[in-house]
């Protein structure tokens, strides 16, 4: 058949925006209920699903009990998160609907829920986030600098007091995991000053790689300023800060002349080892700084090479990396793919 009502799509509801659904649920109910939910709704909110609603026309009934079904799901999921967390409701859940369904509607809560109150947060500039942050106490602020990206956390780094600043590198470096009832507090902080929530479900934050992560995106002055602050408090942890500054990895990076005076450095063995797992990307900006008879050795060496534990391949890359650091510190190379405006090659 031809006929245009043979070729018309059926609507569903995986075809529904959040904003559709929305509106058909309001439709749903009667006119006393959505008055009631409306006025617990932002207003800029309310007017977008007003305008939806005008655009509802032939919804199937199936397709409205659906939106309906799924969010007594949601709420009902909700209710138990807050009971006793994600793992509590999936398990209530898996009794009401089975392991599949409670599944999906775990991932459904995890999804909507999941840390939104942050997109508030990485709209703001380096200024609007320190005046945000500020006065709150420096774990305050390391969990919270610890959900946004490594490139504006290096930014609101820049605007913080040195003394501060240093407290909550090494408090961000040293978070771990967090207990329910630090989140919850960090929750009300939120609330309070942003309007928005973050989820129960955040587990392990921060770490030492997080912190070389953001130190990466700095200057090098202030990471080494940062870097120093925290060794006063904690040699091991500013040592394993420094150490996944720069992974080796992180050699294609560097200009060529720079790759040439770590060489002279290296130890062969070292070097071989350090290659054996090593992108192709690595070893190609390696060879490229060799000379043909020392590249061809190398390469030879690499192709007889046997079995090596992986433990050896990975302190033979630690040693070259430390050697680059040292370097580094010497100002004899530059490592110049962080953020600032002093390394500027021309």
């Amino acid at each position: 058949m031809s006929s245009k009502s043979s070729k018309r799509k059926e609507t569903s509801v995986s075809d529904l925006t959040g904003l559709q659904k929305a509106s058909l649920l309001l439709v749903a109910l009667d006119v006393d209920t959505a008055s009631t939910v409306l006025k617990n709704i932002d207003a800029a909110d309310v007017e977008a699903i007003s305008a939806e609603i005008t655009k509802v026309r032939n919804i199937p009934s199936h397709v409205v009990d659906q939106v309906m079904i799924d969010y007594y799901e949601m709420v009902t999921a909700n209710e138990y998160v807050l009971e006793g967390g994600l793992e509590f409701a999936q398990q209530v859940l898996e009794k009401s609907f089975g392991m599949a369904k409670a599944v999906e509607i775990i991932e459904k809560v995890k999804n909507i829920t999941t840390l939104h109150g942050f997109d508030v947060l990485k709209k703001a500039d380096s200024t609007q986030l320190v005046n945000f942050l500020n006065k709150e106490h420096p774990q305050t602020i390391a969990l919270i600098l610890s959900h946004l990206s490594p490139d504006q956390t290096a930014e609101a780094l820049k605007e913080l007091p040195d003394d501060l600043r240093n407290d909550v590198v090494y408090r961000i470096a040293t978070l771990g995991k967090i207990s329910p009832q630090t989140l919850k507090k960090i929750e009300q902080v939120v609330d309070e000053l942003a309007g928005f929530s973050i989820n129960q479900s955040m587990g392990k934050l921060g770490g030492p790689k997080s912190v070389a992560t953001i130190l990466n995106r700095t200057n090098v002055s202030l990471s080494k300023e940062i870097i120093d602050g925290i060794q006063d408090r904690d040699d091991n942890v500013a040592a394993e800060i420094k150490r996944l500054m720069f992974i080796f990895d992180d050699i294609i990076h560097l200009q060529d002349r720079d790759i040439q005076a770590i060489l002279k450095e290296v130890d062969r063995k070292d070097l071989a080892l350090a290659l054996k797992i090593a992108d192709d990307k690595v070893k190609d900006k390696i060879f490229g700084n060799m000379s043909e008879r020392a590249a061809d050795l190398l390469k030879e060496e690499l192709q007889y090479m046997g079995p090596t534990r992986l433990k050896e391949v990975e302190t033979s890359q630690a040693r070259i990396v430390d050697t680059i650091k040292m370097l580094e510190e010497r100002e004899v190379i530059s490592i110049n793919f962080r953020g600032g405006t002093e390394e500027v090659y021309v």
